[in-house]
């Protein structure tokens, strides 16, 4: 055990280091300087297409808009940029579900939007994604409601050692991305209604992240999603992560071929201060280094707003999102084959723990 955990510290200072270098030779050819360096060591403050950048928060780049007539679900939105963009979302009127594991944090969560903005919509629903029968029942519950829905932010994310969900699966594979894929597809008949009826624009938006690139050789271990004697936590990180973009991308084409009112796109927050880390040994180094390399919360939260909320995202469907702006994912990533590979790959797993 000492020794898996000394490879998945060198792993792990290693990408540190390695990133690290990158963006640093990168504002060095940019001659990029700042002041204040809170925030804005490893992301670009460069305006580009969308008038925003990495350095904007999630108010700046969603003031002026009128979201009054949306529903929202949030998922894993207790903490971090989850709950910020829970804030920005009830703050613009939408009326925002909380999806969350713990349900006194995020009552907690809802208290002090209700405190802030005494005019907030906001419920909150218990979800555990790492079990398909608590995904189910969410979604049950959900529909019961006779709620609308035009928007579902899969943001929920954990990053741990080697574990297994309750139906017995790799727990980041499962809770990051199995459960949203399950969420999704029982949700997306409601999102049809809705913009069906409403003739309002329907968003589904994976939060991913850049370590997306860093997964596996092949991208996805699918003959050993659950293998401890193959894991490796940064590895298994990113293949949760690469599984997020190439879910948004096959869902994308699939809204696309059905002539949907529905977009499909992910997105990284860029590395955001956050307590996702809290599980491992690297959440010291998180600390330590946050305030010279990652960006604030508000920061983090911003492309989720941009793409839920911004009018220039409109009819935009299938892209990858960075800093408040289409970026590129890597090339595992945008493989069609692979996402319809790993599309039927999930229906099998959800279809072995009951029905899809």
């Amino acid at each position: 055990m000492r020794w898996d955990l000394t490879v998945h510290l060198f792993t792990s200072l290693l990408s540190i280091y390695q990133a690290s270098n990158f963006f640093l030779e990168r504002l060095k050819k940019d001659k990029v300087r700042k002041k204040d360096t809170r925030g804005m060591g490893l992301f670009s403050s460069r305006k580009a297409h969308s008038g925003f950048s990495g350095s904007n928060t999630a108010e700046e780049v969603t003031r002026g808009i009128d979201a009054t007539a949306l529903t929202a679900i949030i998922t894993g939105a207790s903490s971090g940029i989850g709950s910020e963009t829970e804030r920005i979302l009830a703050l613009r009127g939408v009326h925002v579900v909380i999806a969350v594991r713990n349900m006194s944090k995020g009552q907690a969560v809802k208290e002090a939007i209700m405190k802030e903005n005494s005019n907030a919509k906001v419920d909150v629903m218990e979800i555990n994604l790492s079990s398909m029968a608590s995904v189910r029942k969410f979604a049950s519950e959900f529909k019961s409601l006779n709620l609308p829905l035009n928007i579902l932010i899969n943001n929920a994310g954990v990053a741990t050692y080697f574990k297994l969900s309750q139906d017995n699966i790799e727990m980041m594979f499962a809770t990051n991305h199995l459960g949203h894929f399950l969420l999704t597809n029982l949700l997306l008949e409601t999102m049809k209604s809705t913009a069906d009826q409403s003739n309002i624009e329907g968003r589904i938006i994976n939060v991913s992240s850049n370590a997306h690139k860093y997964s596996y050789n092949g991208g996805i271990l699918f003959d050993n999603i659950s293998d401890e004697s193959r894991f490796n936590i940064m590895w298994a990180y990113a293949q949760s992560k690469l599984a997020n973009v190439l879910h948004a991308n096959e869902l994308a084409r699939r809204l696309k071929e059905e002539g949907v009112l529905i977009t499909s796109n992910s997105l990284t927050p860029g590395a955001v201060e956050t307590n996702i880390f809290r599980d491992t040994i690297l959440s010291g180094i998180a600390t330590s280094l946050g305030k010279y390399f990652l960006k604030t919360v508000q920061q983090g939260a911003s492309t989720t707003c941009y793409v839920a909320l911004h009018p220039n995202v409109k009819g935009v469907n299938g892209e990858y999102f960075r800093n408040n702006n289409i970026s590129e994912s890597n090339s595992k990533a945008q493989d069609t084959e692979l996402s319809k590979k790993l599309w039927d790959f999930s229906i099998k797993l959800c279809e072995n723990n009951g029905n899809a």
